[in-house]
């Protein structure tokens, strides 16, 4: 798994771009882009809540501490990481 603990600091915005219905769950940065591929469907928030568990389990911070600042119905999404 992607290495994203540089991003665990209070305040850090990180910006993903998620693919849903994907082979397999993984993170991995392509061209500067963080990107997260869940294998959930995107309904009902399963998949950001996914994408949540995932990159918190990168970044190595708490689920709770992770907060969806933007992007709840897009593909591309900002998440914080609160104190």
């Amino acid at each position: 798994m992607t290495d994203l603990s540089h991003l665990s600091a209070p305040g850090t915005e990180i910006a993903v771009r998620v693919t849903p219905k994907a082979s397999r769950n993984r993170v991995t940065v392509e061209d500067g882009q963080i990107r997260v591929y869940v294998t959930t469907v995107p309904e009902g928030g399963k998949a950001t809540a996914a994408v949540v568990k995932l990159l918190a389990k990168a970044v190595g911070v708490p689920k709770s501490r992770l907060e969806l600042v933007r992007g709840q119905t897009a593909r591309d999404k900002v998440f914080r990481v609160s104190g």
